[in-house]
């Protein structure tokens, strides 16, 4: 492995015990993202597949176009099926939970959240639906509801070879494996590692990967991590820049000519992403740019309108011209 994806090196861990496996099965509740800081990508990437549970749907609808032979489920995971209200957190989405208080400690960080309700289904009837036979690995990563997660798993039906689990209190860090531990050493599961983060367990008949792992966790060093690489377009040692660049120029050179809703959906992504919020006078004055006009600006009522003004059009075709052969630049 020379890069991993995973938040604290769960992937390279991981990997010692199944290096030499090219084919197998995960659970993976709490996916977050599908790539960045996800413990199952590197796995997907060596023809793995298996089953994502995410309850926050923009994160959730980003599997099928990134992971299609995944499956995923947008829910949560819990002892019985119904509903529950989840904390879903601004931004810093891997502190989103059922527990309320692990959401506000997001606040720490300047990070507000929303109480949404979502549905409710037991993890082994959601393994059921998945058509998942055995499963090498199963993840656990729900901050602080990971005993309801195990109350809804039969594991005389569907037995991980490894099992591993957040084991920290958000944000205090202080242990919190007591409250669910039991469930799965009471089940035939056997306590194997701990990176500082997570617990590792390992099932009694597949006691041979224990003896893999090490007995401290690897240096941070040890591989390269998707986080310190940067964004693709403006570093040349990312593993994509090449890609990223010919995106980039491609993207500017065809802006002129996207259709508007998809204009508008990029830009209200764009808005998002920069933390400038919804659409307002002070984003439309933002988005005009600087270039002196010889008349005055057009009614922008809401962003569409705005979209299609002479001076947006303008705005577009003045970026893209550097790109598109308007502009030949030595």
């Amino acid at each position: 492995m020379q890069l991993s994806y995973a938040q604290n090196l769960e992937d390279y861990h991981l990997e010692l015990m199944f290096a030499g496996q090219a084919a197998g099965t995960y659970v993976d509740v709490g996916g977050g993202h599908p790539v960045a800081d996800n413990v199952s990508f590197w796995f997907y990437l060596k023809g793995w597949h298996g089953l994502i549970v995410e309850p926050q749907q923009d994160l959730a609808g980003l599997y099928a176009h990134v992971r299609p032979r995944d499956r995923t489920a947008c829910c949560l995971a819990g002892r019985a099926e119904g509903e529950a209200e989840f904390h879903v957190v601004e931004k810093l989405h891997g502190f989103s939970s059922t527990v309320r208080q692990h959401a506000e400690g997001a606040g720490q960080f300047g990070a507000g959240f929303k109480t949404v309700t979502r549905p409710v289904r037991p993890l082994s009837s959601l393994i059921d639906e998945a058509g998942l036979r055995e499963i090498d690995f199963l993840k656990i990563d729900v901050e602080g509801a990971e005993a309801e997660v195990l109350a809804g798993m039969d594991f005389t039906r569907h037995r991980p070879r490894v099992v591993l689990a957040e084991a920290v209190v958000p944000g205090s860090m202080d242990d919190a494996s007591t409250g669910w531990e039991g469930a799965l050493t009471s089940r035939g599961y056997r306590f194997a590692f701990f990176d500082r983060l997570n617990r590792f367990y390992v099932a009694e008949e597949a006691g041979d990967l224990a003896a893999l792992l090490p007995k401290e966790p690897a240096p941070w060093d040890r591989v390269a991590h998707l986080w310190d690489c940067g964004c693709a377009a403006d570093r040349t040692d990312h593993p994509d820049h090449k890609l990223a660049l010919v995106l980039k120029q491609g993207f500017f050179a065809l802006l002129p000519t996207f259709d508007p809703a998809l204009l508008a959906a990029i830009v209200e992504r764009g808005l998002e992403a920069g933390k400038t919020g919804a659409f307002s006078p002070t984003a439309a004055q933002m988005l005009r740019g600087t270039a002196e006009l010889p008349r005055a600006p057009s009614a922008a009522p809401d962003l569409p309108a705005l979209l299609a003004s002479d001076e947006l059009r303008a705005t577009l075709g003045r970026i893209a011209c550097m790109y598109d052969g308007g502009h030949l630049l030595e």
